[in-house]
Parts: C-alpha cells; structure tokens; sequence
C-alpha cells in the first residue's frame, strides 16, 4: 500500500521544492519516491503547509527533565552547572515521571531521534519504550589527573549498562574544564568509541581558564572543593587545548561554541586533516538554552565563514541543532531552536536552518542512513510545518507529525 503526500511546498532534507510535488512511502512511512503531481495520479493527501522529515535533537540532558524551571535565568555558567549538581532533592518518581513526558513531547514536536548525554541509567526505561531512536553519550568527567582511572571505569560501568539494550552508545568527555588529559586519553582509546560530543567554549571564562588560568572556572572549582594546584594554562583556547588528545573518532559533535572564533575553526580544520581516516565535525547549536543560561548566543558568522585562505565552498557547513535540557530551556523542541535562529539572525534561510535540523543532525549521530532526508528505503518519519510567512518561520509556526 503507497501514500502519498503534498503540500505548499517540500523540504527534502537538502533543498525546498515548490509545490507540485508528490512524497510516495509505503505503509509504515519508508520512502518510495518523490514525484510530480501528474505522475502521483488519485489519492493524495494534501496539506497547508511545508512537509519536512523529522528533526534530530543533537544534544540533549533528558536525565535533567525534571529540573524545568528550577535554575533561574541568565545566572552564567558557573553558577548554572554548581546548581545543577547541587540540587538532588527529587525523588526517583519524580525524575522518572519527567522523563517519561519529555520523551513523548519530543516525539510529538517532531523529533525522531537524540544525541542524549547520560550520567544514570535513569532514562534507560523510558528508552526502552520509546518511539524515539537515541544516541546515548554516556559522560566522563573529573578534572584532577588523579581520579582519571576511577572516573572512566564508572562510566564504562554505566556504559555496559547501555549496551545491553542499545547499540548506539559511546563514552565521552564533558567539557575541556572537567576532562583532564589522562581521562581524554582513555576515553579516545575506548574500543568503537565513534561517535563523541563534548560542551565546547559555552562562556567566555572556559578559554581565559586556560589561556591564562584565572576565571569564573577558579571560583567553581573552590566551590566544589576541587583541588586544582596541579593545573598550569596552556596558553591556548580551550578547543586548541583538547581537541590534540581526540583522534580515533569519526564523528565529534562540539556542542555551545559561544565563544568560538575563526582561527579556532581553521585550528579544527587543520586538525581534522592531520588525521589519517579523516573525521567529520559538526557544530551544534542550542539557542534557546545559551539565552536562558548567558543571554548570549553564537557566533554563527564566525562558525559558517571560510577559514581562513579556503573558498567559499570550503567553509563550514557542519551546524546540527540541540535542545540542551529543560533545566535550561522551555521546551525541548528543535522547531522552537529555529524559530530564534531565524528571529536572531535572519539573513538564515528556513532551507538553511532545515538542514541543520534534518540531515545535519542525522549525519552527526551517523544515522543518515536511515533518516534526516526523503531519500529511496529511508524511513525519516514525516512533519508539517505550518503558519510560514513567504517560506519563514513565524512565532506561530507548529510542527505536526504525520508519520
């Protein structure tokens, strides 16, 4: 049995068509073939309205659901990360339950798959039933070089715990502020360790720790009480610090970048080069949780330019999106991260934005596969947006699914 789909206008994954065009996919929504009405024949159904597949949440804390509303705004990261580990005072049904309803809510936003960091198995049953499809990125972090060992094997511990229900799991550093080198280098060792993430230059403070070290970062450390006397700055940024101890991944997903600037993206491109099976990096965006957090947002001239001395074609086009969590956002929904894109930086085409949010994403998470566009033997899951103005976002747009 085919369905058969039309709208005002057809976002592939790659390109916006025009009206005039027809998605066939079978029963269970695997796409059979895009074509003209004419050649579609009876029994199409139309829409008002932009049909799009589904949208990757690249980064997302669903662990975190049940802290919605529990940071105040706009505190800065230091204060914002000292909260969320400080505050333990929910019971197990209470986080479960949030969980549960996050997932759903992402599921009807739109979202058909997650790069979802992981601390606890909390999520694991909730993931077990889901419609969703994620990438599990279970965390390492521990600064002082001391407690590297012990602080890897727990997440390996968690990771086994993964593992036996998915086959899409990986280990990963936090941030550059809370890996030391040992710990980088173990996590880069970890057998079928493909695809990483890492919180990337998130705030100013992150880059003066180590070119300088002074900052915001001291007086978290002391919060903590964190002994950090064996530190000594590299004199660098941050991504130039870390990213030498990362080399076996074929896919990094650098997650903020509200501080990153060009010649850290040539220092990336360089890198990349250097290593012999060539991996991809992607850059994610969460918009909404960079204002809630900072009230600040990235650079996005900076990320999509040409590094320097490369042609136009050569720049970087590798953004992918993310939600970040609701202790820092109001909503986890990719199509409301693009709503304050276009609002924020409106020379950003809605094609633009789309593939940032579609196959992007799905390339990031290496499920391209089998989502992210309207491709032959895919399965993408199908959305319609609506309520555009002259192919834009508006604030009224919603997304529906269909499939």
């Amino acid at each position: 049995m085919y369905r058969k789909f039309s709208a005002d206008h057809l976002f592939t994954g790659y390109q916006l068509l025009e009206a005039g065009n027809v998605l066939i996919t079978d029963g269970a929504g695997k796409i059979i073939d895009i074509v003209t009405e004419q050649e579609a024949g009876d029994d199409v159904q139309q829409f008002n309205g932009m049909l799009c597949p589904g949208f990757i949440n690249a980064h997302c804390h669903l662990e975190l659901s049940h802290m919605k509303g529990c940071i105040p705004e706009k505190t800065g990261l230091v204060d914002f990360v000292f909260k969320v580990i400080s505050e333990r005072h929910f019971s197990d049904e209470e986080i479960l339950s949030a969980i549960e309803k996050a997932d759903n809510d992402m599921f009807k936003n739109g979202i058909v798959a997650v790069g979802d960091i992981c601390n606890t198995a909390f999520t694991i049953p909730q993931k077990q039933q889901s419609k969703l499809r994620y990438y599990n990125f279970i965390e390492a972090s521990g600064f002082p070089p001391s407690i590297a060992k012990n602080r890897f094997q727990r997440s390996a511990d968690l990771y086994n715990q993964f593992n036996k229900s998915y086959k899409d799991n990986s280990i990963v550093p936090h941030a550059p502020y809370s890996v030391s080198p040992e710990l980088f280098r173990l996590i880069d060792a970890f057998p079928n360790n493909n695809v990483l993430t890492i919180h990337n230059q998130e705030t100013a403070a992150e880059n003066e720790l180590f070119e300088k070290g002074t900052g915001d970062f001291l007086r978290l450390y002391e919060k903590l009480g964190i002994d950090i006397s064996f530190f000594k700055p590299s004199g660098k940024t941050s991504l130039k610090t870390y990213l030498p101890y990362l080399k076996s991944y074929q896919s990094l997903i650098l997650v903020h970048n509200v501080f990153t600037n060009a010649a850290d993206t040539d220092f990336e491109k360089n890198h990349t080069a250097g290593i012999i099976h060539q991996p991809s990096v992607f850059y994610c965006i969460c918009p909404n949780a960079n204002l809630y957090i900072s009230d600040m947002l990235p650079g996005i001239n900076i990320i999509t330019q040409p590094p320097s001395g490369r042609k136009a074609a050569d720049g970087i086009t590798n953004i992918v999106l993310g939600t970040d969590s609701l202790a820092s956002n109001q909503h986890l929904s990719i199509l409301e991260e693009m709503k304050t894109l276009q609002q924020h930086y409106p020379a950003l085409s809605t094609e633009t934005i789309l593939q940032w949010a579609t196959i992007n994403g799905a390339s990031a998470l290496q499920m391209d596969s089998e989502i992210g566009s309207f491709e032959k033997g895919k399965q993408p899951g199908l959305i319609i947006i609506d309520n555009l103005e002259q192919n834009s976002l508006t604030t009224n747009s919603t997304a529906r699914r269909i499939l």
